[in-house]
């Protein structure tokens, strides 16, 4: 819809209520709020979903999930990273790879999915509005133009609202960023040339995925985090098998050591970047990529003016049902924080639009499966070790490693690990932890196993085609039934065999 200029329309009134332009406004494209739209036009409501930018999709494809994943496969390809366990660590598929290689596989995706996103709102007859949203009053929101005609402007009310705006980059002052030699994230896909140097700031997912990635490609990094070990939340072995691969990567890790300052500078090697730690340490890199966290993209919203408000870090505080403090209106996806993962958002999305409007669902949030595409990968579902002491439960631990198995031979990947987590009295299995090849495909075994109360017994008694990777869950299991001692194994529960000549 064209937006009227303002100097010709009065706002509309925010009351009474039983006339919405919408029984569902959502507030951002990215995956969170193209599921809780979705949902809702199933339900037979009328929907629209407001977009700032000129493309559709948010962050997840267009700066954030989407590219760096796809970027992380053309690595993996031209670099030739996956045969080297085979083939040596020379082995490459191109020769001076650059970014325009790698660019032309994630422009080819991310255009692919643009058009499936707007294809799913077409055809589900979701209107889509190209504008900037604010809130006005609870049920208000005030549309304004963002294609540069005018100052063109319009107020609908919705019945309920969701707000899935996502984050932004995190960005210190003190810090001259200027897309090419200091950089965030999203300034990867516009970068000119590969540096041969390169110093990440931040040692979380998105840091750990990028300094892998060019890692591989044979670029020198270093990565700084100021705290002592890398991604906090992962099981210790798991992120204790990263930092060693990444070390293997000629990756030099600086933990526990604060940035206090990061200058540009020009000598006879061209033009550089000096970071200078808290401890004295300096590092001088062609470039730096600054990845301390995102903040939500909520400045913008004028969220007082319904009656809610934000932290610190830009992020909006939900209930179960993901409602906020105002019940009619909800928050889906990274803006609610941890574990900012898009099939979290996803889901989040559906169950919020489930609720506003009645419908009875069924979610399991503590199976969420985590994908982190470090190279390698990591997949976790479940509880770790570390949880599980804190609280007290009493568990043993299966592992099977990569170089074990047939599979992991043939693919060249010796470094892989599955581990399993499972109660010591009942077997109840109550985590999965995997770094490796197909690590994010392979969890979903764990996790079907988990969503049904599975013992670790059910990896023992089945039999999983030969040779995959899939059998890492079979080795894990035997070697934690055998930590168990004189423990016996439990039976598997099967009709008797028939005798032969006996009627069935």
């Amino acid at each position: 819809m064209t937006p009227s200029p303002k100097n010709s329309q009065m706002p509309l009134s925010a009351s009474p209520h039983d006339d919405f332009t919408y029984d569902l406004l959502v507030i951002g494209s990215g995956p969170g709020g193209q599921r809780a739209a979705i949902q809702a036009a199933k339900l037979g409501k009328k929907v629209a979903v407001v977009e700032r930018k000129a493309v559709i999709g948010g962050v997840c494809i267009n700066t954030g999930t989407i590219p760096s994943k796809t970027f992380r496969e053309a690595i993996m390809h031209l670099s030739g990273y996956n045969e080297r366990g085979l083939y040596g660590s020379s082995y490459a598929v191109k020769d001076d790879i650059t970014v325009q290689d790698l660019l032309l596989r994630t422009s080819s995706v991310m255009s692919h999915e643009l058009d499936v996103v707007r294809n799913q709102l077409h055809r589900n007859r979701i209107e889509s509005i190209n504008a900037e949203a604010s809130f006005m009053g609870p049920h208000t929101v005030r549309l304004r133009d963002v294609r540069g005609h005018g100052d063109g402007w319009r107020d609908v009310t919705a019945r309920h609202i969701v707000i899935g705006v996502g984050t932004k980059a995190a960005r210190d002052p003190k810090i001259p960023f200027d897309g090419q030699r200091i950089i965030i994230s999203d300034d990867i896909l516009d970068l000119r040339e590969l540096p041969r140097t390169v110093t990440v700031i931040g040692g979380g997912v998105i840091g750990c995925e990028y300094a892998s990635m060019f890692a591989a490609l044979g670029v020198r990094v270093t990565l700084i985090d100021k705290r002592p070990r890398l991604l906090e939340f992962v099981d210790h072995e798991i992120t204790d098998v990263l930092a060693y691969q990444m070390r293997q990567n000629r990756m030099t890790l600086r933990l526990g050591e604060a940035v206090k300052a990061v200058e540009p500078f020009a000598d006879q090697l061209g033009q550089r970047v000096k970071v200078t730690l808290a401890s004295g340490k300096e590092i001088v890199s062609d470039m730096v990529l600054y990845a301390i966290g995102r903040v939500g993209a909520t400045d913008k919203l004028n969220l007082e003016a319904a009656g809610l408000s934000a932290d610190e870090r830009g992020r909006i505080t939900v209930n179960g049902h993901y409602q906020t403090g105002a019940g009619h209106i909800y928050a889906v996806g990274d803006v609610i924080g941890f574990p900012s993962l898009a099939s979290v958002s996803m889901e989040q999305g559906r169950l919020a639009a489930c609720h506003a409007f009645g419908v009875p669902t069924q979610s399991v949030p503590e199976l969420f499966p985590y994908g982190i595409y470090t190279i390698p990968e990591i997949s976790t579902v479940g509880k770790n070790e570390e949880e599980l002491t804190a609280a007290g439960v009493p568990y043993e631990i299966g592992k099977a490693q990569y170089r074990e198995i047939a599979r992991g031979q043939i693919i060249g990947d010796e470094q892989g690990t599955l581990k399993l987590i499972f109660h010591l009295d009942t077997r109840e299995l109550l985590g999965v932890h995997i770094i490796g090849t197909g690590a994010s495909e392979l969890i979903h075994i764990g996790q079907a196993v988990m969503a049904f109360g599975g013992t670790v017994d059910y990896f023992v008694n089945t039999v999983f085609n030969y040779p995959t990777l899939a059998e890492c869950y079979k080795t894990a299991a035997f070697d934690g039934i055998n930590r168990l001692g004189s423990a016996p194994l439990l039976e598997p529960k099967l009709e008797p065999a028939k005798e032969v000549g006996e009627v069935v």
